[in-house]
């Protein structure tokens, strides 16, 4: 700013009231994180359900010629070395196995009854589930809670002076969740988003709202160190209004926790930050208006039946880096509100990946290499005992460099010395267990290097590797396996899934390899489980969709499947893929269309990527059109055989009668009702070609849609 004294004029710009923002600018590109089709993933040797016959084993796509068609197969290995071979068109009939890492599930019988009688028990269970579920969806929604006022100039203040720009999906969860606090209703959102997608900024100015509406807030971390820092982070935003914050963890001394306890009680305190601690039975509130939980799935039993008590009647938001399937996703929003953060920051870059046999050159290399440039190191080793070792190892091939350690096992206060000097620049290199984990932001570690990263988890692997990264710096990660020692073929394979994934947001893609199942239960409960072990998870969702759907009473826009037996020859002739990843790949991408714009985008792609398009390959494309023309008009089955199709709705009440007596009336013979069922039309397809076809059924079936 300035001033033209003269004139008795001054200038301020807008950066000195409200604070510099950082902004990005828009050509910076922006990755999404989806959940993915789980059968996009699918590779050889997978394990698969197939919705009729039940668990089995992908075993390729082979070409075959059947009844003077050629065409690609789906090759599937059931239990006594049966094949069963299905065609490309019923690819939604398959979805790849999710259930307990480790330990492969048995293969069924082709004809046995066991799978019929396994998925009717887990159907009974998945209804029993889903009634449970919305009782209590519209138990909350009948409930009144406090109807908190609109924005406040303080809110407005306090907004401002985030330093960062919000990303779109931030803005919209903000105002989800403001929405849900000013009405009567008490709030039970769920905001779940990649490791470092800002839910903690979307819980800071709920509770800012809450705070200056006159309530108090309940802030409920997993662990002491996460808990520390929601504090610190939250001290430094609320310093310049007249807040009184307080925390509550076995790092608090009794003396502080007493008067915290008093403070709370009289309502002096408006909000605490802590562990379990804070919703133990002696914590009395004098006017809770807020709750939110960050990780609810890591509180035990008890803690949750307590969760329950408190948030009957207050507003509650829970933050998840589980990142939620979209299977689970569209189901779980029928009975809970739910708020993705899909979008990266706009300075958040790939985290460089590197999976290698351990080597004392390369950890003192990549040591030095991130010291060098002012930053710090995060050295992961999970064995307790050991630790005092690892720490020597390091002071003795980089004696230059100052290293600590820190776990678990330490009395409170000797721990949370060491992570204070280490967050503000005290060492260099952090030796530490897995309590690093979960949610410690810490922007100038730039470097982690994991030893025997073979013995963890995908997800653990995930959330360890979003330690870094943090600010607009390149990261590195390191993930070592010992040198002399042969690795398991699932150690080997988690290592290469997470090498593979470092684009930003695939944390939903490493999600389907390995977190699906324990996301699944901690959303739905843990006796899930089971039942998503003996059918899988992908069916188990659908099966959960459906059952929700029901008894919503909503009308279900979909059929739940589609069955498709088309006469046609199609394929990806090896003249025009020869690599056989690739042509699986492009066969998933076919398969995963699900709209027009979807069918447009591969269409475009295969174009680009190999050329002008063979009739084969076209003839695929048009099935996946006949798929989403299915879906467009509520059509269960199609059926092809010697040039007539029979198409089955999957509710006949939707057609309009009249229009169907005047497709009959107009298409000269080639439109007749199946006269013992009613609710099939017959449609003659011996005078096209497949490539014509989907236009053909298309051009006849839409006037009878509306």
């Amino acid at each position: 700013g300035f001033s033209i004294r003269d004139r008795g004029l001054m200038i301020i710009h807008e950066n000195e009231i409200v604070g510099r923002k950082k902004r990005v600018p828009r050509s910076v590109k922006k990755v999404k994180s989806e959940a993915i089709d789980s059968f996009v993933e699918l590779d050889e040797g997978d394990h698969v359900v197939h919705v009729n016959h039940g668990i089995g084993r992908f075993r390729g796509i082979q070409r075959i010629t059947a009844g003077g068609n050629e065409r690609d197969y789906i090759k599937l290995e059931y239990a006594g070395e049966e094949f069963i071979f299905v065609p490309i068109e019923q690819v939604n009939l398959i979805q790849r196995y999710i259930g307990s890492q480790g330990s492969d599930p048995r293969l069924d019988t082709i004809g046995g009854k066991n799978w019929e009688k396994r998925k009717a028990r887990v159907t009974q269970h998945v209804e029993d589930l889903a009634e449970r579920l919305l009782k209590l969806y519209s138990r909350r929604k009948k409930a009144t809670g406090y109807a908190f006022p609109e924005d406040s100039e303080w809110q407005i203040e306090f907004e401002a002076a985030f330093p960062f720009e919000e990303t779109e999906d931030q803005a919209r969860c903000i105002d989800e969740v403001k929405r849900d606090m000013e009405r009567a209703v008490p709030m039970d959102r769920l905001v779940c988003g990649d490791v470092g997608y800002g839910k903690t900024e979307i819980a800071m100015r709920a509770a800012f709202k809450a705070i200056a509406s006159g309530k108090q807030v309940a802030f409920l971390a997993p662990t002491t160190i996460l808990a520390e820092q929601h504090y610190e982070s939250l001290e430094e935003r609320l310093e310049k209004f007249p807040v009184k914050l307080a925390m509550m963890s076995r790092l608090v001394s009794r003396a502080d926790q007493k008067k915290s306890l008093a403070g709370l009680e009289s309502g002096e305190i408006d909000m605490v930050v802590g562990t379990h601690r804070i919703i133990q039975k002696d914590v009395k509130f004098a006017n809770l208006g807020l709750l939110v939980i960050d990780e609810e799935q890591r509180f035990g039993v008890k803690d949750k039946e307590r969760l329950k008590e408190l948030k009957a009647s207050i507003d509650c938001l829970t933050l998840s880096a589980t990142p939620i399937p979209r299977t689970l996703h569209m189901s779980l929003l029928k009975i809970r509100d739910m708020s993705l953060l899909k979008t990266p920051p706009y300075n958040r870059r790939p985290i460089e990946t590197y999976v290698e046999a351990f080597d004392e050159e390369l950890v003192a290399r990549a040591i030095r290499k991130e010291v060098e440039r002012g930053g710090q190191v995060f050295y992961l080793h999970n064995r307790v005992e050991t630790l005092e070792n690892v720490q020597l190892f390091l002071r003795k091939v980089v004696p230059e460099v100052m290293v600590e350690m820190a776990h678990g096992q330490m009395n409170a206060h000797e721990l949370e010395d060491i992570m204070h000097r280490f967050i503000h620049g005290g060492f260099h290199v952090l030796v530490a267990t897995t309590i690093i984990e979960n949610g410690i932001n810490i922007p100038n570690v730039n470097t982690i290097i994991i030893d025997r990263a073979d013995m963890y988890g995908i997800s653990q692997l995930y959330q360890l590797r979003g330690r870094v990264g943090r600010s607009g710096r390149l990261a590195h990660a390191y993930l070592l396996y010992p040198e002399q020692r042969a690795l398991s073929e699932l150690a080997m394979k988690r290592l290469q899934i997470i090498s593979d994934h470092t684009e930003l947001g695939s944390g939903f893609k490493i999600a389907m390899k390995d977190l699906e199942v324990r996301g699944a239960g901690n959303l739905l409960g843990s006796q899930q489980s089971g039942d998503i072990y003996s059918i899988g998870f992908d069916l188990y969702l659908r099966l959960l969709d459906q059952a929700i759907r029901r008894l919503s009473d909503e009308q279900e826009e979909l059929p739940s499947e589609i069955y498709l037996e088309m006469e046609y020859s199609g394929f990806i002739p090896d003249a025009y893929i020869s690599d056989t990843m690739e042509k699986m790949e492009v066969y998933k991408k076919i398969a995963s269309v699900t709209n027009r714009e979807s069918l447009d985008a591969v269409h475009g792609e295969i174009v680009d990527r190999y050329g002008p398009i063979p009739d084969e390959v076209a003839s695929l494309l048009s099935l996946a059109e006949i798929r989403i023309l299915c879906w467009d008009l509520n059509i269960s089955m199609i059926r092809e055989r010697k040039g007539v199709a029979r198409v089955h709705f999957a509710k006949v009440a939707r057609l309009n009668i009249n229009k169907i007596m005047e497709l009959i009336r107009t298409s000269g013979g080639s439109v007749k009702v199946d006269p013992k069922h009613p609710e099939v039309l017959m449609v003659d397809t011996s005078v096209v070609g497949l490539k014509e076809k989907s236009e053909y059924l298309r051009d006849r079936l839409s006037t009878i849609a509306g």
